[in-house]
């Protein structure tokens, strides 16, 4: 990684560029008090949609700021998968089509459903033969999700009005006939917005030309690289216009077209430029930008948008700016194949943000970035990362799951595989020609991750992806006579789904004038460590550089009892176990942990001098572990019924 910390150097930080360690303007979620956002549930994606392949679309709209409401047509071409003569879109039934028209006739069409336009055709259209028809529509659509259709006044100016689009994760069916599903790209789209006079549009691809047309304006975007529904957006605004540009190894230069509010304009230069030195890094890592251009459009929302080609922002912050520009690779240029695999958009673009800090940019920001997100981690004890619900907003675009445990997940993996197997298998990822501009699945990204680093991750996807919660780490430690230090790491889970989280374990042992930092390879519970620290050990610090999605119980210096300070019998034991004590040993807790580790049974402050085994012990060889006020004893128990 020197050749990525080297070319970082380059880095300029902007004294203005204060990074919001609250900040959640990152994260789609950006209003958490929103109940009618998040608690709001979906009905599904027509299922009816799977007979076509969508090949282009072509967008005829009107649309003027100042009403919520929209018109016009689009055309969407299509490859027939298989033979039909009845084809579905996703389209919200609050809209009114007003004709469909096929090969220039007119056909039937209704709403089948609340999101279901059917469509009657007068012939049979061909298995492999490509086609085309036009829906004509307008009305107010319905505002979904984060914002699918949206009309307000500028932040800044309410006596200008903007209109935009926020389609992710079901809005883009609100305000045009689609396709919604996570599973075929529109290869390219021409959009054609008509404005009022005054008036510019953003939107997807490169701005082809703007015409006037009887005291109003057409603006002609056009994009050329394939897309998901929920990527292709609008906004129309008074905006102003400039430009700042990327110097590529090349020579050749990237244009970041810029669309802001007029009265933000001196706000919104200042800021912008942080873009350059962003995506020069972002192109080191990952290869080339994946289109044509790249821009910003200021949009009435406090978050941002990672539409593709240009972005939508509410503000300019370097956190905001650099995880949008993330999403232009992970998101855009692939997109995650379900929404249960959301964290390979939204994971991605959150550690992505962090890691420009990282890489000398601003070490101490990182190490706050870390402490942030680890914190917003741990506020969910029993979620996964994988969304178990995927018909609401709130549980997609969990701050705590799908974004910060999403990016602690590619964190931990970088930990565990190291940085250049780690960065090698997230390019061969960005670059797999059967992904690239196509959608994936969480099993596509771990294949590759498998197959640079030569390491079986089923377990580690198991515990930290499909499972739940996380672990809670405590440590006993005892300095012995010949230098060495013992450690046992006990793990606690807060969610059953998990029985023990496998993963290294970075620990600091502190001396009173020196440290060193040891890795433990932690793989079961109570396991026993001895470490030759060169001194006395007098502390412990747990996973001092932050690489853990964990948390910190206890650390306890205890030293270990003698074997005849604690008498045990019968051993082999049958159901009951005596054991005794000597007289000033007070007993605080007893364990019995199978050979894997796992805890089998546990008592806290135990008076009784037995321990009834139980039905639920089986025959084997166990460890009791016995921790009193001296300090603790164990020994090997073995159970024969």
């Amino acid at each position: 990684m020197k050749l990525f910390k080297n070319s970082i150097l380059i880095l300029i930080l902007f004294a203005y560029n204060i990074y919001n360690l609250t900040a959640q303007e990152f994260i789609k979620a950006w209003d958490r008090n929103d109940d009618k956002i998040f608690s709001r549930t979906y009905i599904p994606s027509s299922s009816n949609t799977g007979s076509y392949d969508l090949k282009y679309y072509r967008f005829n709209l009107d649309a003027d700021p100042e009403y919520s409401f929209i018109s016009g047509s689009v055309m969407p071409r299509f490859v027939a998968l298989s033979d039909f003569n009845t084809i579905y879109f996703d389209f919200n039934s609050i809209m009114v089509v007003d004709s469909v028209l096929y090969h220039g006739e007119k056909m039937n069409n209704e709403f089948s459903g609340q999101y279901e336009l059917k469509i009657d055709l007068n012939n049979t259209i061909t298995q492999g033969s490509t086609d085309s028809l036009v829906i004509y529509y307008s009305g107010n659509p319905s505002s979904s999700g984060f914002g699918s259709f949206e009309t307000s006044t500028l932040s800044c100016d309410d006596s200008e009005h903007i209109l935009w689009t926020l389609s992710e994760p079901y809005g883009a069916r609100d305000w045009w006939p689609t396709k919604q599903t996570l599973n075929d790209k529109i290869d390219s789209v021409d959009i054609y917005v008509t404005t009022p006079l005054g008036y510019k549009v953003g939107s997807n691809g490169i701005l082809k030309d703007i015409k006037e047309n009887d005291n109003s304006l057409v603006h002609h975007w056009k994009h050329i690289y394939p897309e998901a529904a929920y990527l292709i957006a609008i906004s129309v605004a008074n905006y102003s216009e400039y430009i700042d540009w990327v110097p590529l190894e090349s020579g050749d230069s990237l244009m970041v077209l810029e669309y802001v509010y007029p009265c933000n304009l001196s706000y919104a230069k200042a800021y912008t430029p942080d873009i350059i030195p962003t995506m020069q890094f972002f192109i080191e890592l990952f290869g080339d930008f994946p289109f044509e251009k790249y821009g910003h459009a200021q949009f009435g929302w406090g978050g941002g948008m990672e539409h593709s080609s240009m972005t939508f922002v509410g503000s300019f912050s370097h956190s905001l700016l650099a995880h949008e520009l993330a999403h232009q690779w992970f998101g855009d240029k692939i997109t995650c194949g379900s929404w249960e695999d959301i964290w390979l958009n939204e994971g991605f673009a959150t550690y992505l943000e962090g890691l420009t800090y990282d890489f000398d940019r601003d070490p101490d920001t990182w190490e706050s970035w870390k402490t942030n997100n680890l914190n917003r981690c741990l506020q969910s004890q029993n979620g996964s990362v994988f969304v178990d619900d995927t018909s609401t907003v709130g549980r997609i675009f969990s701050g705590s799951l799908s974004y910060s445990k999403g990016a602690f997940l590619l964190h931990m993996l970088r930990w565990k595989l190291g940085d250049e197997v780690f960065f090698k298998a997230i390019s061969n990822y960005i670059h797999d020609p059967e992904l690239i501009y196509n959608y994936a699945k969480t099993v596509d990204l771990k294949n590759h991750l498998e197959a640079e680093s030569g390491t079986d991750l089923t377990e580690f996807f198991n515990d930290w992806f499909y499972g739940r919660g996380y672990p809670i780490y405590n440590f006993e430690y005892d300095n012995e006579d010949d230098g060495n230090v013992e450690i046992i790491i006990n793990q606690e889970q807060t969610d059953a789904s998990v029985d023990f989280f496998e993963m290294p374990v970075q620990v600091k042992l502190i001396g009173a004038t020196k440290d060193t930092l040891v890795t433990l390879d932690n793989y079961q519970n109570q396991q026993e460590f001895v470490i030759n620290a060169g001194f006395e050990v007098e502390d412990l610090e747990f996973d001092p550089n932050t690489w853990l999605c964990a948390k910190l119980g206890t650390i306890t210096s205890v030293p270990e009892l003698a074997n005849d300070d604690i008498v045990l019998f019968p051993n082999p034991a049958n159901n009951i176990v005596y054991f005794k004590t000597n007289d000033d040993i007070d007993v605080a807790k007893i364990e019995l942990l199978d050979y894997s580790g796992r805890s089998v049974w546990k008592r806290d402050n135990y008076k009784d001098n037995f321990i009834e085994l139980g039905t639920n012990i089986n025959d084997g060889l166990y460890l009791i572990v016995i921790t009193t006020n001296k300090g603790i004893w164990n020994s090997k128990l073995s159970v024969i019924k």
